[in-house]
């Protein structure tokens, strides 16, 4: 059963807690603790029952009690002091009291009724793969982003290759820290091969294993162990990278081999800053912004030249103004995106954030469409690339373009939460080709995907309306606004809109009562 509360997922079925859209990590216990609480909510349960169930009657002291219930609570987000969700009944035990909607889950990502997926990519369409994260063999949880940084520039590199189809690294992600079996990879992604690793970092030192499986045979294809040191990390990054390419054709050509190498920054501590900052500014909230944004200040002050994190750094200024409105803001985003452009030429990820940037805030439409093209022509499999021009593409009234891009993005990465930004180019242009259900049904998986996107919401709202669910619309509504308080129809109008598409949403929020300016 899939259990959704406040912008919570909990998914009994894959062992899954994650909140919008983003994979938390819990202890089994405390997985099992939160899922029996949330399953008999309706009445307050004893330490007796939870020594029953948990831990099948075995004695447990008070303080393993207390302490993995503290752990649930840090989970969700909540405290003993606050009880938001789990509240002590004193004498009695504990119940759940948070309101939940139950579902049943999909082994498949959400679907928009519209059959956007289409046929998965595999062997024979060409080659694919899927790179699993790799373990963390340092011992120390604080290395964990460098393997997940490791595995994030392996699959950069494997996507710079035209005739491979790579799944990207949130899809792969929902896998992390769990046993599974190759053949489960192939038949969930529809890939031919898989590769898998892990990363050791000690001192100035790194070990990295790294094997190619034929995802079909599970014969092993490719297998080979490395002791460097950490200034040769990014001649080891592509080293890997050509070697799978080489297992999967033999007979690769130079041109493919030099298309791997990408520019690099030429100082490690700024490589370092930007890894850690990578959660923060994928979250995509203000809070986080700040504090990813010194992090990212001092790698370009340590590189200069680092067109990527110039790109998550404009970024980072932009979450904040949408949601603020400081021009200053606006101004420092243009800033670092024009900046990620000029010295992230061959960085498909920091043009097409630049791009984002630059048509939203700078309204370089033009510019903007270039960028996103380019970025394809570099990575055709880049999610961010394929999202974010399918987003603005159908503001714009291009429908055909905007829905290649938006089910190429969800077919090749069919479990990256980032393809909230897909469905909703999908929701968008079903709208304005007058298809209602279908664009409920593509909002929703966007909500779904990422419950604090406000215009996800907004497009819910006017498709909901038009299919005469009036009080869910409404609904909708005031879920977008707490998203985002400062939203006006004039705000919105952000990139260059197509009159014959934005004024049909217009229409709609009209009749809701929505501000104009």
């Amino acid at each position: 059963m899939l259990y959704l509360f406040e912008d919570f997922a909990l998914d009994g079925e894959r062992r899954e807690l994650s909140r919008g859209g983003r994979s938390i990590s819990v202890q089994p216990q405390v997985f099992d603790l939160l899922e029996y609480l949330i399953r008999n909510r309706a009445r307050v349960v004893s330490k007796d029952d939870l020594i029953a169930d948990i831990w099948a009657g075995r004695i447990v002291s008070e303080s393993a009690l207390t302490s993995r219930i503290n752990a649930a609570r840090t989970a969700i987000g909540d405290s003993g002091e606050e009880q938001r969700l789990i509240r002590t009944a004193p004498r009695k035990g504990i119940r759940f009291v948070g309101t939940v909607r139950e579902e049943t889950p999909s082994n498949a990502a959400p679907r928009s009724g519209i059959d956007m997926r289409g046929p998965r990519i595999g062997a024979a369409e060409r080659p694919s793969i899927a790179v699993l994260p790799f373990q963390n063999m340092s011992g120390d949880p604080e290395q964990e982003y460098f393997a997940d940084g490791m595995v994030e520039e392996i699959i950069t590199g494997l996507s710079r290759i035209k005739w491979l189809s790579v799944i990207s690294r949130n899809s792969t992600f929902t896998y992390k820290n769990k046993p599974v079996a190759i053949t489960e990879i192939a038949d969930k992604f529809g890939v031919g091969y898989v590769l898998e690793g892990g990363v050791r970092k000690s001192g100035n030192r790194v070990r990295i294993s790294a094997q190619l499986i034929d995802a079909k045979t599970d014969a092993h294809l490719w297998a080979e162990q490395y002791d460097r040191v950490l200034e040769d990390v990014f001649a080891l990054q592509d080293e890997i990278t050509v070697c799978v390419m080489s297992a999967i054709e033999p007979s690769l050509r130079k041109a493919e081999i030099d298309r791997v190498r990408r520019q690099r920054p030429n100082n490690l501590n700024a490589y370092d800053l930007v890894l850690r900052s990578l959660p923060l500014v994928f979250a995509m909230m203000p809070k986080d912004a700040e504090i990813a944004i010194p992090l990212l200040e001092n790698a370009v002050k340590l590189a200069p030249d680092y067109g990527a994190a110039y790109a998550f750094l404009g970024w980072c200024y932009h979450h904040r103004f949408v949601r603020e409105l400081r021009e200053e803001d606006r101004v420092a985003a243009v800033q670092h995106a024009r900046a990620a452009v000029a010295h992230g030429s061959d960085d498909a990820t920091a043009l097409a954030v630049a791009a984002h940037v630059i048509i939203y805030l700078e309204h370089d439409t033009a510019t903007a469409l270039k960028l996103f093209d380019r970025a394809l022509e570099l990575s055709n499999s880049n999610i961010f690339a394929l999202s974010l021009s399918a987003i603005a593409l159908a503001w714009m009234g291009e429908a055909k373009l905007a829905v290649e891009q938006a089910e190429r993005a969800i077919r090749l990465n069919p479990f990256d939460s980032y393809n909230f930004r897909s469905y909703h180019a999908l929701a968008v242009t079903c709208f304005s080709r007058q298809r209602y259900q279908d664009a409920v049904e593509a909002a929703q998986n966007a909500v779904h995907y990422n419950p604090h996107f406000g215009p996800a919401r907004g497009v819910l709202a006017a498709a909901l309306l038009r299919v005469g669910r009036v009080a869910e619309a409404k609904a909708a509504g005031r879920d977008m606004l707490k998203c985002e308080p400062t939203f006006t129809t004039r705000a919105f109008s952000a990139v260059d809109l197509e009159p014959a598409v934005f004024g049909t949403f217009v229409d709609a929020w009209r009749e809701l009562g929505w501000p104009e300016s």
